[in-house]
């Protein structure tokens, strides 16, 4: 089988084709035939070593995948040969992830594919699904009735948001930097748009709660935009942060009393945790998209196997217009 590994971290110049045997699964394992993996910030960071997660090398990378399985280990019951799949199955520390025509993957960390979607549509969703989910349904526990601001409402994990927010019959709001994101969010779920470059927090704030802010805001941009957060929030708010690797003054978090949550959809690989939350997540994620109230929004690029350092080059380059796909069976 053809795969794209990496043998020690640093540019996109770091993958490397080759040809592997096939691997065989082991118990609690399944064996899927790859159709298409997605390209997340966190892996183009493993590979250049920005930050310490990469699996041994060789190393494959990029944990979300969607395919079909091809061969089942001792123990597995939830799957048989030829079920549609999709899931997060590492891609760093002891899960090697999916740049390859077969994959070895815990079964727990796999769900049915949603019909709804196709393999593309389906590879760009474990991470930014699963990193919405937990953050909106499992921390903020967002109920209808609710007003959320999404900071970055077009982003790759933002445009989720937005959607699990709205399907959850909250009312949201998503701030963009420019109309064609707005135009996005919109299509997407959100009621209101805000033009952060345009629109000072405090005046978006006034105009769409009255002052008061927002039950619920949730940054997926991190830096200023966490500060921002904190301001929107309205008091006895909480604010859902999923980068916040940076310095900030928690006196607007205690004055008005603020819940912070911090998420890192790749903790239980880092850190040990219970696998098996991993495809609970996904199966509900599925259902909400076999409802029709969940699709990615996917870049109109397309890369093979062969070309996932482009891919990477262009989700660093800030210039991708959707989740970046690399299409590995399709």
């Amino acid at each position: 089988m053809k795969a794209m590994l990496i043998n020690r971290c640093g540019g996109v110049d770091v993958f490397e084709e080759a040809t592997l045997t096939r691997p065989h699964p082991g118990p609690n394992e399944v064996r899927i035939r790859v159709m298409a993996t997605s390209v997340n910030p966190i892996d183009c960071k493993i590979r250049a070593g920005a930050v310490p997660l990469s699996p041994a090398f060789p190393a494959l990378l990029q944990g979300d995948v969607a395919g079909i399985v091809d061969a089942v280990g001792d123990g597995v019951s939830a799957f048989a040969e030829g079920d549609a799949v999709f899931g997060l199955i590492g891609g760093l520390r002891s899960h090697q992830g999916a740049l390859a025509e077969y994959v070895l993957a815990d079964a727990r960390l796999l769900a049915r594919k949603p019909d709804a979607l196709d393999m593309v549509e389906a590879a760009a969703l474990p991470v930014v699904a699963l990193t919405a989910w937990e953050g909106l349904i499992e921390r903020a526990r967002v109920s209808p009735g609710q007003s959320v601001l999404v900071q970055g409402g077009a982003g790759g994990v933002g445009h989720i948001v937005v959607q699990i927010a709205r399907a959850a019959g909250c009312r949201v709001t998503a701030t963009v930097s420019g109309k064609e994101k707005g135009r996005l969010a919109r299509r997407l779920g959100a009621d209101e748009v805000v033009y952060y470059r345009d629109e000072p927090v405090a005046a978006y704030v006034a105009r769409l709660t009255g002052g008061r802010g927002f039950d619920v805001v949730f940054d997926s941009v991190g830096g200023a935009s966490l500060d921002a957060s904190f301001a929107a929030a309205a008091p006895g708010g909480q604010v859902v942060a999923i980068a916040a690797r940076s310095t900030h003054d928690l006196s607007p978090v205690h004055g008005k009393g603020l819940t912070l949550s911090v998420v890192f959809s790749l903790s239980p690989f880092v850190h040990g945790g219970p696998l098996a939350r991993v495809g609970e997540r996904l199966a509900r994620i599925a259902q909400l998209a076999d409802a029709g109230l969940l699709r990615p929004h996917i870049d109109p690029h397309a890369f093979t196997l062969a070309q996932v350092a482009d891919a990477h080059r262009l989700v660093e380059s800030g210039g991708a217009e959707g989740k970046v796909v690399v299409r590995v069976g399709v």
